[in-house]
């Protein structure tokens, strides 16, 4: 095992077990400051005399929410300027043990390990500690962490013990986070992470807030919802006949055995679900800026403005070089370089579509599944002698969808584990040249995977289902064997919300299960040595080698749960007002899961550096605009906002209740006696002539019989117009919002360019007094040249 630690020379030791030898390696101060000039660290030279922000008033309230001052700001504020071995003079080094950051030296020893030769084979050099942790020469190399107590020296801090007792206890859940320390310790990328994430939790505590007051409003008008009273009402619902739901077996059904559930499809249909659709439009508008304007800070207080990710950019994969044996020329170099072999990038896609299409063979699975039991729920449920409701909330139609739901959440859970390995296996046949590139790719694959196969249910519920089901005598078939299955008389909203909960509450469960459970359970078993082991023989190195391994790609998954847990609040969100609720409440949570995992389960990560959340803008960005045109569709086609608007404006004939008689209105009539042979119930007792279902077709003794009524063309023009006036409306918000506000703040550009011109002019004064003393030395290498030269540099840098 070798172990990253911050003396040229190696330290062999063997564990109590005998069975592992361990290797630990650590960087002296000339190894430090040489691949510090490599890497383009940028390290202190002034203390930054800046002033800060001014205070807001209102911070005051926020005290309970803050964590001490030294545990936010562990160090000063400086200028800072890269680091070159030429000039250390001229940088703040008070002490080398502490000059460079925990993160920094983890960095610089990773960086020289990945590098460094140790042997040839068929004239190709053979390097990196990669390559040796493939083959198997070492089993695992891994950054120490701080030991786990409080350390005894005042002056010694301890920061792994601090980012335990101030982030990731639970019952710290109200308080920020320690960003600076976590940058320190870890890194930026990884403090980048949980930068966003606790930004996004704060950006969802608005839209819970918003979504509990709409959800309210839907519970206290729940009395006053004039459809379900029609329903209800034994003189109305009681009297209508409905057709049955499925083809011999069912049997004919009063309208009022769907009274509970049409009373509570009220608590998300109705006129909050329209507003509340517009509000999160433009709440991810907000996040998505605002978010860029605290990454812009970020990149400034962490001095990540001039980074450019040259390494991830630049470095080439090792296993690139080791696998594209074909060498062209590079016509700017003249070197031969690796070259891409096309076949297999054709197999790779060729890949993607077919595992892509099984994802969509398996959520048509469901949906016959769907229409298999529909049937049986629907023949089980009816009451032959009175008609009258056996299963309260339960009708056929909720039952069919809790039972798919919980099916297609137990297939997501396989097929995921499946796509995961896919998509790696993938993406390591495509080969790419860089990290960077291979971790875009297969983010890119990841998650159109993750796309398809968490929302393809929910599509299909919210623009599908109802829809083509035709009209009774004439019903539409899949595989014209199954009957399409028709909503719930109150709509197909509450299924889609059954749905959505279901699926994204399931996710969430799971997942935390799966981060906090399972690697505490892992290490539990592995450290069992350590019950008998006192502490002086089970070292820090063999503790956290019994620790679980974070990866190459732990920050990846992390950013894939919460991307799919934003599409989750924002495509669906206005049949479910209480989504970002669940997703606040998560949120809480997994920060503290996070944090907890990372401090006590798992090795220490090594840092690396990143200025942005990637490629994850860019998805965000694309989500942001899919969910204003998901929401119009759900709310236009999904919810009977519509219809019930129509009604009320050119329908109804009552002033003083113009929505009374509307679940008349919506309901056609058909005569039993033109049921075909397939369709006809097996049995009619009562004798009833003709049935009632849901759609806007004329009744059987109009000459134009069962065509569509003028009715339903102005449902759907209504529809298409209000679709096209919700998106525009929405969008032109979303623009105005996105170019009022900048995505850098005025005060941090304004500190980017007083920070570039002091350190150019301490670096130009420093070369002028050391041309002074050169020339004072008598040093012919001084010109005069060289001194109107720097003193040229600093005007030019006053000018600018």
């Amino acid at each position: 095992v070798l172990i990253l630690m911050s003396a040229l020379t190696s330290v062999g030791q063997e564990s109590e077990d005998g069975k592992i030898y361990f290797v630990k390696i650590h960087a002296p101060w000339e190894v430090l400051i040489t691949y510090a000039e490599v890497l383009n660290i940028k390290v202190p030279i002034r203390e930054n005399d800046i002033p800060s922000m001014v205070e807001n008033p209102l911070d005051c309230m926020l005290t309970p929410f803050r964590l001490p001052e030294k545990v936010m700001h562990p160090e000063p504020d400086y200028f800072t300027a890269p680091f070159s071995k030429d000039k250390q003079e001229l940088y703040l080094i008070n002490d080398e043990s502490t000059f460079f950051s925990p993160s920094m030296r983890n960095r610089i020893v990773n960086y020289i390990l990945t590098r460094c030769p140790y042997g040839t084979e068929e004239g190709k050099k053979k390097f990196g500690i990669k390559r040796l942790l493939n083959n198997g020469t070492y089993s695992a190399a891994y950054p120490l962490h701080d030991y786990w107590k409080k350390a005894s020296d005042p002056n010694c801090d301890n920061e792994r013990y601090t980012l335990y007792m101030e982030w990731a206890r639970f019952l710290r859940f109200y308080k920020e986070q320690p960003l600076d320390l976590i940058r320190k310790y870890y890194g930026e990328k990884i403090g980048i992470y949980f930068a966003w994430l606790g930004f996004y939790t704060e950006m969802l505590f608005l839209a819970a807030v918003v979504g509990v007051i709409c959800f309210l409003y839907g519970l206290f008008t729940m009395d006053e919802n004039m459809s379900s009273k029609e329903i209800c009402d034994p003189a109305i619902g009681g009297e209508i006949i409905m057709c049955p739901l499925c083809d011999r077996e069912c049997e004919y059904w009063r309208l009022n055995t769907t009274c509970e559930s049409s009373e509570y499809s009220h608590l998300f249909d109705n006129v909050a679900t329209l507003f509340f659709a517009i509000f999160m439009g433009i709440w991810v508008t907000l996040f998505l800026e605002f978010w860029k304007r605290r990454q812009a800070r970020l990149k400034y207080e962490w001095d990540l403005v001039d980074f450019e990710e040259e390494q991830q950019q630049l470095q080439l994969r090792p296993e690139y070089e080791a696998k594209c044996t074909q060498k062209k020329k590079n016509p700017v170099t003249q070197k031969e370089r690796p070259l891409h072999q096309h076949g297999k990038l054709f197999l790779c896609y060729v890949g993607i579509l077919f595992w892509v299409s099984l994802i969509i063979a398996s959520m048509i699975a469901v949906i016959v599944y769907r229409l298999a039991v529909y049937a049986a729920f629907a023949s089980l449920m009816e009451n032959t002698q009175t008609l009258q409701p056996i299963s309260g909330l339960l009708t056929p139609q909720l039952a069919t969808s809790v039972t798919a739901s919980c099916l297609n959440f137990v297939i997501i859970m396989i097929l995921n584990f499946i796509y995961e390995k896919i998509a790696i296996w993938i993406t390591d046949m495509e080969i790419p040249r860089t990290h960077m590139e291979y971790e875009n790719r297969l983010t890119m694959k990841m998650f159109l995977f993750q796309f398809v196969n968490y929302y393809s249910s929910c599509f299909y519920v919210a623009f599908f289902k109802g829809k083509f089901v035709g009209y009774p005598g004439a019903y539409t078939y899949m595989f014209n064997r199954w009957r399409n299955e028709e909503c719930d008389p109150a709509g197909c909203l509450i299924e889609l919300t059954t749905q959505l909960t279901i699926v994204m509450a399931g996710k969430q469960i799971w997942g935390n299960i799966q981060e906090a459970i399972v690697p505490w359970i892992c290490n539990w078993w592995g450290r069992r040595k350590a019950r008998s082991n006192p502490e002086n023989l089970y070292s820090r190195w063999e503790q956290d080698h019994d620790l679980q391994t974070f990866g190459a790609l732990g920050l990846f998954y992390e950013y894939l749960e919460m991307v799919i847990q934003f599409g989750f609040i924002t495509l669906f969100v206005a049949s479910f007002p209480l989504a970002p609720l669940l997703a606040l409440m998560n949120n809480i949570l997994e920060i503290r899961v996070d944090s907890w995992k990372l401090t006590t389960q798992y090795r220490r990560p090594v840092a690396a550096k990143a200025h942005s959340i990637g490629v994850w803008q860019e998805i965000l960005n694309g989500m942001a605009i899919l969910s204003v045109v998901t929401n119009a569709f759900i709310v236009a086609f999904t919810s009977d906002m519509i219809p019930r608007l129509v009604y009320y404006y050119a329908y109804s004939e009552n002033e003083d209740s113009p929505m009374s008689g509307y679940i008349n209105n919506s309901l056609s009539v058909f005569e039993i006696s033109d049921f075909p042979e397939r369709n006809k119930p097996k049995e009619n007792p009562e004798g009833f002539e003709q049935c009632r279902y849901r759609d806007y077709r004329y009744p059987p003794d109009h000459e134009r019989k069962y065509l569509h009524t003028m009715q339903f063309w102005h449902i759907l023009a209504a529809k298409l117009a209000f679709i096209i006036i919700m998106e525009h409306v929405v969008f032109i918000v979303k623009f105005f919002v996105a170019w009022m506000i900048p995505d850098v703040p005025a005060d941090v550009k304004a500190k980017i360019k007083r920070e570039k011109y002091l350190t150019q002019k301490i670096l130009h004064e420093y070369e002028l007094e050391k041309l002074k003393e050169r020339l004072c030395q008598g040093d012919k290498r001084a010109t005069e040249k060289e001194f109107i030269a720097t003193e040229g540099r600093m005007e030019l840098s006053r000018a600018m």
